[in-house]
């Protein structure tokens, strides 16, 4: 969810660090029922999207200290770990920056203004720059 996928399959097949379907529908159902997201309603045929509450935006500081603490004492994949560098560089400023991205996205909050690329753009091009691939928004 941090990463901006809102559906299922984006959420099962863009997930770097991988996961089973059955685990991901399983994990999903208790993240609503925790009120940590919610599933927008989906006619027949159409995909649900899921949004982050505030609560679960609150979760991002307490996600960042165990990302930290991995890039220091876990092995990780260089596109993983070169997000969680870009956050430990850029600092608390840039958490509460992606918070309040996070809020735009999945609350509706205003849009803030930005001089130069936003959070996710700044992730993104961490992540493709350890991939060796330019990012997403110059493919």
């Amino acid at each position: 969810m941090f990463g901006d996928r809102r559906y299922f399959r984006a959420l099962l097949t863009g997930s770097l660090e991988g996961i089973a379907s059955n685990i991901l529908a399983d994990r999903l159902v208790r993240l609503v029922e925790a009120e940590i997201l919610t599933r927008g309603a989906a006619a027949r045929g159409q995909r649900a999207r899921y949004s982050l509450t505030e609560a679960g935006i609150q979760t991002l500081p307490i996600i960042y200290a165990l990302g930290s603490w991995g890039l220091d004492w876990r092995p990780g994949t260089d596109e993983l770990r070169a997000r969680q560098r870009l956050m430990r560089e850029e600092g608390p400023a840039f958490i509460d920056e992606l918070m309040a991205e996070l809020r735009v996205r999945h609350l509706g909050a205003p849009p803030r203004q930005h001089d130069g690329p936003g959070p996710f753009e700044r992730l993104d091009a961490a992540s493709a720059a350890a991939a060796g691939q330019r990012p997403l928004d110059e493919r």
